[in-house]
């Protein structure tokens, strides 16, 4: 393939991830994307009372009975020219874990926020992850169909909790009924939309220049008009200079308005993003920055899915291709395994959607066939070659259960689904130290994936549980355990050894003053609260 081709493939390439608190209508916007990349041709309301259908990428059962994400998804569509790979994250903070991994494979994040409710808790974690990662961010103030706050309080609210400029592109003329559309700043004229049939259909668009008054007034009417100069003077005054470079560092957050439901305001933030918005990034590697262009295949995992077909029982490796050209028939090196393999059935995953790849491109994401040789943070690339990307640290979980299974005799599906559930990264499993798999001890970021777990496990496994909960909230990975017999260990009387999948020793502690007393105690001992994959 000549070097020119690929390089374009490459640069037409844009990969972002989607972020916001629970119901901002992230999925809504998602979907609204696919709907005008041609991906779709009808799109149905998320939680679809009207109709019995679902998102298009909620494809988990548990996903579709709550109406809510519980793990990211992969959507892939081309819209004007680019390729857009979109991956979707669950808002809820239970989550979280797997949308910081998800973020890693991002090169640019689009934070929903919903116009009635502004700045929420989660949008804070997930912000900070953002901030950690030196991520651009664009933001989309949602459902302006409905009565929102005041747009300077939003925006106000944006700076002051999650610390970053902002800088308005186009700004809502009202809100709720009173919604008329938005006013687009760099083209000086405001954008009336017409019916979209319940935000089913693209909808037509039309524009009025601010010099047309006479026709301004009679789409918004007078009182609309006078609010909307008088915003506009003010606007100008008081917000940041729109500057790319600042964008691109993660320091100034461009900031758009409309309503996923009804289709306002969403192709016009879709076609500033892609113009924003970078090619794909450089990866730091531990042989250096490792480029997109310049480089052969190289790619990391970082999102492991079992059963996302119930009639094959599979596993699916997702990972983002960092550099090179990805071809199917080619040979490549699992660096952690140290084997040389070819990727099987590699596919491009719309949903619950598949579409088996002959080629994929640096910016890509893609699934492979994992026939449980892949761990999340695992790098692969040429033959020849040998580096590994930075690993993604594993969060420390603050719920823990003791786990057993109803029925004893079903005790092989028992150990295969929990250890399959784990590889995912959805919860973390521990033994009891010195003992084998008989007692399973579960540690979750958030409660609601104890539920997730139960469900899945009878689901999927056709195993029934019961969960015991444990009082320990924090545990600690012991960096330097080659130096300590975990025997002659001496903790406090609230400390348990536990080891994990790997059988690494970790200490879990009720309460945090224990986590120091046990340090004073045993010299030298150096605990630490992420572990590595």
């Amino acid at each position: 393939m000549k070097v020119s081709n690929l390089t374009q493939e490459i640069n037409r390439r844009r990969t972002f991830a989607i972020i916001s608190h629970p119901d901002a209508g992230k999925t809504t916007l998602t979907e609204k994307f696919l709907l005008y990349g041609g991906a779709i041709n009808l799109a149905g309301s998320v939680k679809g009372k009207a109709t019995a259908r679902h998102a298009v990428s909620d494809w988990m059962e548990i996903e579709k009975e709550r109406g809510i994400s519980v793990t990211s998804s992969v959507l892939q569509f081309e819209y004007d020219g680019y390729c857009i790979n979109i991956l979707d994250t669950p808002g809820h903070q239970d989550f979280s874990e797997d949308t910081y991994r998800t973020l890693m494979a991002a090169d640019s994040a689009v934070m929903v926020i919903d116009g009635s409710k502004g700045v929420e808790a989660q949008t804070r974690k997930l912000f900070k992850v953002c901030v950690m990662r030196k991520i651009p961010i664009f933001t989309f103030i949602n459902k302006m169909d409905r009565d929102a706050n005041d747009t300077f309080d939003l925006l106000d609210e944006i700076e002051k909790e999650l610390g970053i400029a902002t800088c308005p592109k186009n700004w809502p003329i009202g809100s709720g009924k009173g919604f008329k559309g938005i006013y687009d700043r760099d083209k000086s004229c405001v954008i009336i939309y017409s019916d979209t049939e319940k935000g089913t259909r693209e909808g037509e668009t039309l524009e009025i220049p601010m010099e047309d008054e006479e026709r301004l007034l009679e789409y918004i009417g007078q009182e609309a008009l006078d609010k909307l100069k008088e915003e506009i003077e003010l606007l100008d005054g008081a917000s940041a200079e729109f500057d790319l470079e600042e964008v691109r560092r993660g320091d100034l957050t461009p900031v758009f308005f409309g309503s996923a439901l009804t289709n306002f305001g969403v192709e016009i933030f879709l076609q500033h993003f892609l113009q924003m918005t970078t090619t794909p990034l450089p990866r730091k590697s531990d042989v250096g920055v490792v480029e997109p262009v310049e480089n052969n295949f190289s790619a990391f995992v970082f999102k492991i899915q079992a059963n996302m077909n119930k009639a094959h029982r599979d596993r699916i490796a997702f990972m983002r291709i960092c550099s090179g050209k990805f071809e199917a028939s080619m040979e490549v090196k699992h660096v952690q395994g140290g084997k040389i393999m070819r990727l099987s059935q590699p596919q491009q995953i719309m949903a619950s959607e598949r579409k088996i790849l002959d080629e994929a491109y640096a910016g890509d994401i893609i699934g492979v066939f994992d026939p449980g040789v892949f761990s999340i943070g695992d790098t692969l690339c040429m033959p020849k070659e040998e580096f590994a990307y930075e690993g993604i640290p594993t969060f420390a979980p603050e719920h823990f259960a003791r786990v057993r299974q109803v029925d004893t005799m079903k005790r092989k599906q028992f150990v295969k689904g929990i250890t399959q559930i784990a590889q995912e990264g959805a919860i973390q499993i521990f033994q009891e130290y010195n003992t084998g798999m008989e007692e399973i001890i579960v540690g979750v970021v958030g409660v609601l994936q104890f539920d997730v777990l139960k469900y899945r496990l009878n689901n999927e496994y056709n195993v029934e549980i019961r969960l015991e909960p444990l009082p320990y909230e924090y545990i600690r990975w012991i960096e330097n355990k080659d130096e300590f017999d975990l025997d002659k260990l001496t903790g406090t009387s609230d400390m348990k050894k536990v080891k994990d999948m790997k059988g690494n020793p970790l200490l879990l502690f009720v309460n945090e003053w224990s986590v120091g007393m046990t340090i004073d105690r045993n010299k030298g001992l150096i605990l630490t609260e992420f572990g590595r994959n």
